[in-house]
């Protein structure tokens, strides 16, 4: 049967040093594995699929396509709203999903026909139906979370893959058994993993032929006999592989000996903090400040680099946070650390407790991509927030730092040292200017974020019913 309609897939322009191009026409990540994974339930048969990513290509607005799906995080969200009502003004029909639209749906659909909240997988045959009868409209979410096992793999083929360094995004679990006010995991995903079958797996890594690999799960080591039976199955492959694992369980001796074996050559991990107190304020309790050092020294011993995250203006915070900080990952030899400034995003925990407290002063989605100030911090002046974490991002990635961080010992490898670092220092801070990084003031937004999964702490609950009842 002949191909009768066309869908463009379009990821908005982010301008994030990981999305933007800053080296020889390549950005460092890929930000489109979500919009692969949708194009996988899309039958080949019966539709064409364009995928557009804004960061690397220009939008054609002029393309003849039967629908527009666009799939937005909050500080991109903005422009993703500019381009579905640019092509709604042609009559072309446009469906929203993403984080941000699944907590604010009833804003997206002021930009959009339809809005697809939380995973998409259940939903996409009654989307689909509906444009083919054309009655796309309103919200579409499952009551369930789909169980991970039989996913299609993503068409890998619809991706420019010349234009990034890193592109082989596998997930091979959603959800997370932390629940960090910060963070949008617990709420959008669940505090219980869903696992893929390692088959699953190992299908769609032969399939899309990448040897370097992000896995793409909230965290890898959460589970660590799962972990460890998906490494052994890694094993002899050749791959290098890098993902996101929790502190605590990076300790573990044979998770870290397994990982090495099987290719590992980077995780990532959310330290967030050198204070205790912090830590255990936004529920961060699985951190030890007093064995950070000892960690990035054990996951340098099995050759693998350390992505440390560290995040400033929690409660707490003062002044001295910031220099404290530098000299500690400096010291303790962190191969490369994001430093990002506490961000409320919708429909978060933190979210929820801020706007209880009067203290977020900007609701420019623009802003919210935790490079810009928009609220009030407790112990810090935004004169003090500001140059405080430009120093500090400074300091890290300055050249004296470099030296004495560089893998002189040969312990891991020079050349991914050197390409992760030299994205970093030329792009970590979205701006220096003042009246850019502190936000403006701005009117509270229309519509009330929800949670497409309500929190299991019954003051959470308390907390977002009380707000969304108000909103």
């Amino acid at each position: 049967m002949a191909k009768t309609r066309r869908i463009h897939l379009i990821n908005p322009k982010a301008d994030t040093f990981a999305t933007r191009p800053l080296f020889f026409g390549k950005a460092l990540y890929s930000p489109v594995a979500g919009l692969l994974a949708v194009a996988a339930l899309i039958p080949k048969d019966d539709y064409d699929i364009i995928l557009t990513d804004e960061n690397i290509e220009p939008i054609d607005f002029d393309l003849n396509v039967d629908m527009v799906g666009i799939s937005a995080m909050t500080s991109y969200v903005q422009r993703g709203y500019e381009i579905a009502d640019a092509f709604r003004a042609r009559g072309v029909p446009v469906i929203m999903g993403g984080v941000h639209v699944s907590y604010l749906p009833r804003e997206a659909l002021k930009h959009a026909d339809a809005v697809v909240v939380g995973e998409a997988e259940l939903v996409m045959d009654k989307v689909l139906e509906d444009l083919n009868h054309g009655s796309l409209n309103g919200i579409y979410k499952s009551e369930t979370l789909h169980s991970m096992i039989g996913l299609p793999i993503p068409r890998q083929g619809l991706l420019k893959s010349n234009r990034y360094i890193n592109k082989g995004f596998v997930q091979t679990s959603r959800g997370c058994h932390h629940g960090c006010t910060f963070c949008a995991e617990p709420t959008m995903y669940g505090l219980r993993f869903r696992y893929r079958p390692i088959d699953d797996i190992i299908r769609e890594i032969e399939h899309i032929e990448e040897r370097t690999i992000l896995l793409n799960d909230a965290d890898f080591f959460g589970t660590p006999k799962r972990a460890m039976e998906v490494m052994k199955a890694f094993k002899g492959r050749g791959l290098q592989w890098q993902a996101a694992v929790n502190s605590r369980d990076a300790h573990d001796e044979r998770l870290l000996e397994l990982a090495a074996e099987s290719g590992c050559f980077m995780l990532s991990i959310g330290f967030e903090s050198i204070s205790k107190q912090t830590l255990r304020n936004v529920h961060k309790c699985q951190n030890d400040p007093d064995s950070y050092s000892d960690l990035v020294e054990k996951l340098h011993r099995y050759g693998i680099m350390v992505l440390g995250l560290f995040m400033f203006g929690f409660e707490g915070d003062e002044p001295s946070v910031f220099d404290q900080t530098l000299q500690f990952n400096i010291e303790a030899k962190f191969d490369m650390c994001g430093y990002s400034l506490l961000t409320p995003y919708p429909g978060t925990i933190n979210w929820f407790e801020m706007l209880q407290r009067k203290q977020i002063v900007s609701f420019d989605w623009d802003k919210y991509d935790q490079s810009h100030i928009v609220f009030k911090p407790g112990g810090l002046s935004a004169e003090q927030f500001y140059q405080g974490y430009l120093d500090t991002y400074d300091g890290f990635y300055s050249a004296a730092s470099m030296m004495r961080r560089f893998p002189w010992d040969g312990s891991r490898n020079p050349a991914n040292w050197a390409i992760y670092n030299a994205f970093f220092r030329k792009g970590g801070v979205v701006t220096r200017d003042r009246e850019q990084l502190i936000a403006k003031p701005t009117p509270e937004p229309e519509f009330a974020a929800v949670p497409p999964l309500m929190p299991q702490k019954a003051a959470w609950r308390e907390l977002v019913m009380s707000a969304t009842e108000c909103g």
